[in-house]
């Protein structure tokens, strides 16, 4: 057998009565197909059971998450595990399952929380946050507003309270018609940064209730300013870094 013949990809065939021998090539339409399928399969596989990506769209978890974020989440761990209060989580909304969350688990099952003059406290000892922030230095009264004063409440069996590390301009369990999020809707555990991208107002908008040739003269324009400014946009300080 020849070089040539030994690196085809081929089914060969032994003709009765001949000692020829008959190779038969894969198309490479075929072998395009069926690299696709299994990168599909791979892809939903990994989704699914394994890691999934998100961006942040607000600035409810800052410092700790930025808007522009784009980060891994371990949707495998707590299969093994509990979630730890702590622990920064993705999960359905409690108030409306289809949109996702991210948020910092501040009470277990079991544990009181409550909230006075912007402090946390868990079971009555005040939790120590080097990760918060309050950008607001002013204190609502819980008459006026739970964001400063709330509770306390306790966490449920197979539940847990979170917050956005942003304690003035985070939508969380204070102000949710159902504080607590169940360990069935947790999606997992975000765990590093792989892409983060700078918002810029200046950038052109996309026109998508317009005519096509508008709509594909702004995806031009959008990708040409973003080309331009890609090196001022890209947190590059931001890559790889493991959430904590």
């Amino acid at each position: 057998m020849s070089q040539q013949e030994e690196n085809l990809n081929v089914t060969q065939t032994q003709v009765p009565g001949t000692q020829k021998v008959y190779y038969k090539k894969k198309s490479t339409l075929r072998e395009y197909l069926e690299a696709f399928i299994i990168a599909f399969v791979l892809a939903l596989i990994i989704k699914t059971f394994l890691i999934q990506a998100f961006k942040i769209p607000s600035s409810s978890m800052e410092p700790t998450l930025l808007v522009g974020d784009h980060l891994l989440v371990n949707k495998f761990i707590y299969k093994f595990k509990d979630p730890h209060p702590g622990d920064i989580i993705v999960f359905k909304f409690p108030d409306d399952p289809k949109r996702d969350f991210i948020k910092r688990i501040i009470g277990a099952p079991g544990d009181t929380v409550e909230v006075r003059d912007k402090k946390v406290y868990v079971n009555d000892k005040e939790l120590l946050e080097p990760y918060a922030i309050h950008e607001d230095p002013e204190v609502f009264p819980k008459e006026r507003s739970v964001r400063d004063n709330f509770g306390p409440v306790t966490v449920p069996k197979d539940a847990y309270f979170a917050m956005g590390d942003n304690r003035d301009r985070s939508w969380d369990g204070r102000f949710w018609n159902n504080s607590f999020v169940k360990r069935k809707d947790i999606i997992g555990k975000a765990f590093i940064i792989y892409w983060s991208w700078k918002p810029d107002k200046e950038a052109p908008s996309l026109n998508e209730e317009t005519s096509l040739t508008d709509r594909l003269n702004s995806y031009l324009k959008l990708t040409w300013y973003n080309l331009s400014h890609f090196k001022d946009r890209v947190r590059w300080e931001r890559f790889a870094k493991i959430i904590a």
